[in-house]
């Protein structure tokens, strides 16, 4: 009986009536701590289509967002463990890790605009960044956007001066503490999920983010105010566990490289529509009154920033620093 169950079982096989066992797929858990419909959100969700579809479903991309999986501190060592695959922290997370040169992102007007930023980031000097982050079990893929920064609070802030004492929820970066310290106010690390409930019940006075994450989030409905500085940029660095990406065959990893580098351009290009459609809806809401700085009251806030600059280089190197200002330069001249 067993010979014949076998020789049926064949005979089947050979006629297409069942198909061989298949292998279970790849699976990768990513995770990220923004709403779907940010441009990181977006990006992450164009990825797992991406890559299911070029790997003809021998990978399976699972997405947590909004800190579904882990919140900001626990991601970097789920990943490092190998709990998660992938993530896409901020810039600034790299700093616990021991890897301090990301921070120079952090640095207020460092990058001048979008022509800069993408200088730096699909050159030498963002491919020198993601090196560093080998000795650490991570594999550095790209470079996402989220866009400029706003100052945002319970007071009209046009000047240095009006920052004094001012409560601000900072994302974990020295660089940031530095800023805010250097206009007098008062900087304290939260994790992104938990600023709406810190706005509205006053645990915070205020916060920086791009227009997009500030009408995602709400925030725009509990804070009376927000400036228009343009004063820094968050951006994210997609990343994944070195082991696990060094053992997938080589035909899925560039499968996966490439379903990457088409998320980053359809991430990145919508970065600046989302962060203009936001402003359009937060300006609709009248819920925010939107401020404009004068060129004299710009300068000056570049003025009181300064000493951040000085403050950064003993952590992510002058040479970095100067790096960066050279792309700007020959970027704008």
């Amino acid at each position: 009986m067993r010979t014949f169950a076998i020789a049926a079982s064949v005979a089947a096989l050979a006629l297409g009536l069942v198909g061989p066992a298949s292998a279970d797929p790849i699976i990768i858990k990513f995770s990220h701590v923004v709403a779907t419909d940010t441009p990181k959100g977006k990006g992450a969700e164009k990825f797992k289509e991406l890559a299911e579809k070029y790997t003809g479903g021998k990978v399976k991309v699972e997405v947590y967002p909004n800190s579904t999986l882990y919140k900001d501190k626990e991601e970097l060592e789920a990943l490092q463990l190998g709990s998660v695959q992938m993530l896409a922290p901020s810039n600034s997370k790299f700093g616990p890790l021991g890897i301090r040169e990301f921070e120079v992102f952090d640095l207020p007007y460092i990058l001048p605009d979008l022509k800069t930023l993408r200088k730096v980031t699909e050159g030498p000097l963002g491919a020198k960044l993601l090196k560093l982050l080998d000795a650490k079990g991570i594999t550095g893929l790209a470079y996402w956007d989220n866009g400029f920064k706003q100052m945002s609070a319970n007071k009209k802030l046009v000047s240095p001066a009006d920052y004094q004492g001012v409560k601000f929820r900072i994302q974990s970066s020295r660089v940031l503490q530095a800023q805010f310290k250097a206009l007098g106010s008062l900087p304290q690390v939260m994790a992104f999920s938990e600023v709406y409930q810190a706005l509205q019940t006053g645990v915070v006075d205020g916060q920086e983010n791009t227009w997009s994450n500030i009408y995602t989030q709400k925030m725009h409905e509990v804070q009376k105010y927000i400036t228009e500085t343009n004063h820094g940029y968050i951006g994210y660095v997609v990343i994944v566990n070195k082991k696990f990406w060094d053992d997938l065959p080589a035909d899925i990893r560039d499968q996966l490289s490439k379903a990457m580098k088409e998320a980053t351009a359809f991430s990145n290009a919508q970065s600046q529509k989302e962060n203009d459609d936001a402003l359009a809806e937060i300006k609709k809401s009248g819920k925010s009154e939107i401020i404009k700085l004068t060129p004299e009251q710009d300068e000056a806030m570049r003025k009181a920033m300064e000493p951040v600059y000085k403050d950064a280089a003993g952590r992510v190197g002058q040479a970095l620093i100067d790096e960066f200002q050279k792309e700007a330069k020959s970027t704008t001249n």
